[in-house]
Order: structure tokens, then sequence, then C-alpha cells
């Protein structure tokens, strides 16, 4: 049987359109962890003030559990 490649809007589309939408709802998915765990983080906050921001930025990328998801979604959209 057929898979059917319609979009949501019901026109007719590939692969690339199935790329677009899942690129678009990586990037809302990044940008909603963003918004709940990044902006006015403590750590991040206090890093920045104590050790500088290349610090802070480390730290949250290379220690921080939500760093460290970021960074699998942004190896997914490369």
């Amino acid at each position: 049987m057929d898979k059917c490649t319609c979009n949501a809007d019901g026109k007719a589309g590939g692969k690339k359109e199935g790329i677009k939408m899942e690129r678009k709802q990586l990037i809302r998915e990044v940008d909603e962890i963003l918004k709940t765990y990044c902006e006015g983080c403590f750590l991040k906050s206090h890093f920045r003030k104590t050790r500088g921001k290349k610090y802070a930025h480390q730290f949250c990328i290379r220690q921080c559990t939500v760093g460290e998801k970021l960074k699998k979604y942004g190896d997914r959209l490369s």
C-alpha cells in the first residue's frame, strides 16, 4: 500500500517537504527548551558574573543536561 505524501494543507508533497516540517518542529522544540530551562537560569547567570560569558557558555554545553540535549538537537539539524 502506498503512503500518502500530502502535507497538512492537503497539497501533495514529497520527502523535501517532510524534511522541512521536521526541521521546523525541531526548531520549535529547541525554542521551547530554551524558554523553559535556559532563560533565567541561575547557574548561567552566576557563571557569567563570576567567570565570564565564555565559561558560562561552555558549562551549559558540556556539563548541563539541558545543554547536552540541545547539542543533540543541533546535531540532528545539521
